[in-house]
């Protein structure tokens, strides 16, 4: 969904999302993201307060009359209530419920760090309780069959990002945003992360191998994007989208298509592999995946530690009781 938050916003909400953009580094999603939450939220203040007809839809609620007064009149309460709504009402999952807490709290750090608020209503708004879910991810032996189902026209491309998502990690974003530039002659390759962070990543044979075979017949005429790595047939810079869809057709091939995989699955993958099999430390696991805190990171000792615990469950004599002899 296109998202303009410059005609759209009021006032004191474009004020934060440029501050976020322009001193924080946040990424376009994330921007977009803030300002839906916040939309979202005070459509919901407007309703609740009856400041808008009854008869007009949730998603035409125009939110034009947020100001300071309004903005500093918000309770904890209503926002508890917010919670509560969207829950039951618009079926938001924890994480999209945890999401807009997280938003809502920027929002109003912002205002009292900038003194546009005196006293900050929604200082200790609790985030809901997240169930913790363990990184669904293919084992090595998927991995090297999705690698070998590859074939067709853009096999080189093909196989080339699958590579790169299955030995670095990569989130879909920096794929997509790989320029032929970025991939450098020390066998390194610079990735623009969340919040316009780069980090280098180290190549492996495998990658340095399948990057060689594409540059030998990636397009170079009528090339819409000539700084993009990964071409479309279109001649423009492959999208998010494509990728998505490519990444589906071969996962659907070898029979994993509706198991939850995904782009980011091959990065968790990329990931648990590393950390399992390749007695990577947590700390380098965290810098490769250009993750800004360790806690983020840890999620694959967890997943480590759940499978020694399957382990050690599925020996044969784990639920052999002892004969009670007389």
């Amino acid at each position: 969904m296109a998202v303009n938050f410059m005609d759209e916003a009021p006032d004191l909400v474009k004020r934060f999302l440029l501050y976020m953009d322009g001193i924080k580094g946040r990424g376009k999603k994330t921007i977009d993201e803030y300002y839906i939450d916040l939309r979202t939220f005070f459509r919901y203040i407007n309703m609740s307060r009856g400041l808008v007809s009854n008869d007009i839809e949730f998603d035409e609620i125009k939110i034009d009359n947020v100001d300071l007064n309004l903005i500093s009149s918000v309770s904890l309460r209503e926002t508890y209530e917010f919670m509560y709504y969207i829950k039951n009402e618009r079926n938001n999952s924890e994480a999209s419920r945890a999401r807009k807490t997280s938003s809502l709290r920027q929002f109003y750090k912002y205002l009292e760090k900038e003194h546009i608020i005196d006293t900050n209503p929604l200082k200790d708004l609790e985030t809901p309780k997240k169930k913790k879910t363990l990184p669904k991810y293919l084992t090595l032996e998927q991995s090297i069959e999705l690698l070998n189902a590859v074939e067709g026209d853009n096999y080189y491309r093909d196989y080339c990002i699958l590579t790169l998502f299955l030995n670095c990690g990569l989130r879909l974003s920096e794929l997509v945003g790989l320029n032929f530039s970025d991939i450098r002659n020390d066998n390194t390759m610079r990735v623009l992360g969340k919040g316009n962070k780069e980090r280098v990543i180290y190549l492996n044979k495998a990658c340095i191998d399948a990057i060689n075979a594409y540059k030998e017949v990636r397009p170079v005429d009528d090339v819409k994007d000539k700084n993009a790595l990964f071409i479309s047939r279109n001649h423009n810079r492959m999208s998010p989208k494509t990728v998505q869809a490519m990444v589906y057709k071969y996962l659907e091939k070898i029979g994993l298509n509706a198991q939850g995989y995904s782009c980011h699955k091959l990065r968790h993958t990329a990931a648990t592999l590393m950390y399992q099999t390749g007695d990577v430390d947590i700390r380098v696991l965290k810098d490769i995946l250009g993750h800004e805190n360790l806690g983020t990171t840890e999620i694959y000792t967890h997943l480590s530690n759940q499978q020694l615990k399957q382990a050690a469950d599925s020996n044969p004599l784990g639920n052999i009781k002892p004969e009670h002899k007389k």
